[in-house]
């Protein structure tokens, strides 16, 4: 267990401290004072792994799966001797512009609090410390644990929305630059950075989205193992999630609008192209046809004894060629 567990303290009183290393030995420490809770965190744990903490906390068995196989929505679950969240961190990677999802859930009991990372980039540690820096907030219990948790995961939500929006920019200076410009850059590879950017935003409301309702539950105060006093808390990050949401969902709306106006004018481009290219085949279908006729091997045709024949003919073509150009260029199409 030693490689699984990455921290594990008695916090009592507001303050650390180090309690045994058996888990079962420091839960009755901090259950036996009444002021302290165990914190244990966990980092990717085996089944077998698992199973000590779960027969030492008494954790659901269904918790425990969920908590084993990960890919897991954002939800809340109360059971009869714990409580159990889900959150989905969101991480943003500026060299490739992409959105990653990671996950981290939370038991909570009677004095215990126990956290099970999946990924790299969950902010624990973070937390953690600005805990301990904090000994009254810390002194509210293991409630305190889940409102410092979900507050860090919901600010950085903000964050990568920003980020998103950065890039929305960069899209819509792209899809409405001139076409030679190298903002503009290729048609198709600016929509491909659509459909990426919006599997980006989706990816992130699939994170944010459904932990709308377990933070409402939190912040109405009808669930056990949380402080009363902790509502208003629960409420703030509830209104910050909303935020959030409202951003990612006016990202996913521009997107659409930027996609509709990359095709309209793909649309309108091929168009011009295929107006452009109509001009031209009938400014050449004109001495194409004049030189057909007269590339036919008949005796009696006018003009074949004419000494003026050939330069005249050569003048009529080249007139109507100029004439066709310049009935198309006053209409736009060239």
């Amino acid at each position: 267990m030693r490689g699984v567990i990455v921290d594990s303290a008695i916090y009592r009183g507001g303050r650390r401290t180090e309690g045994p290393a058996d888990l079962s030995d420091a839960l009755d420490e901090a259950r036996a004072t009444g002021d302290a809770f165990l914190w244990v965190g966990l980092y990717e744990p085996t089944e077998d792994e698992f199973d000590h903490v779960t027969k030492e906390f008494t954790l659901h068995p269904l918790a425990v799966e969920d908590a084993l196989k990960a890919h897991q929505r954002p939800k809340l679950e109360v059971y009869d001797d714990s409580l159990f969240m889900v959150l989905k961190p969101v991480v943003y990677e500026p060299e490739s512009d992409r959105v990653s999802t990671d996950e981290l859930m939370v038991f909570v009991g009677d004095s215990f609090v126990v956290t099970v990372r999946h990924g790299e980039s969950t902010p624990l540690a973070e937390v953690r410390r600005r805990l301990e820096a904090e000994p009254g907030m810390l002194r509210q219990g293991p409630t305190a644990v889940m409102y410092a948790i979900s507050d860090t995961i919901v600010d950085h939500y903000i964050d990568v929305a920003a980020e998103l929006q950065v890039d929305l920019e960069e899209l819509e200076t792209a899809v409405f630059a001139p076409s030679g410009s190298p903002q503009g850059g290729d048609a198709k590879g600016t929509a491909a950075r659509i459909y990426t950017a919006k599997r980006q935003v989706l990816e992130f409301r699939r994170a944010s989205g459904p932990l709308t309702a377990p933070l409402s539950r939190l912040a109405a105060g009808s669930v056990p193992f949380v402080h009363e006093e902790a509502r208003p808390f629960f409420r703030d990050v509830s209104d910050h999630l909303l935020r959030a949401n409202e951003q990612v969902e006016g990202l996913d709306r521009l997107l659409s609008d930027v996609l509709s106006a990359h095709l309209a004018q793909m649309g309108v481009r091929q168009n011009d192209d295929m107006r452009k290219i109509s001009a031209w085949a009938a400014m050449a279908a004109v001495p194409t046809m004049v030189a057909g006729i007269y590339g036919m091997n008949f005796e009696h045709m006018p003009e074949l004894r004419w000494w003026w024949a050939y330069p005249g003919m050569i003048l009529l073509m080249a007139t109507a060629v100029v004439g066709l150009h310049r009935l198309f260029k006053r209409r736009g199409w060239l």
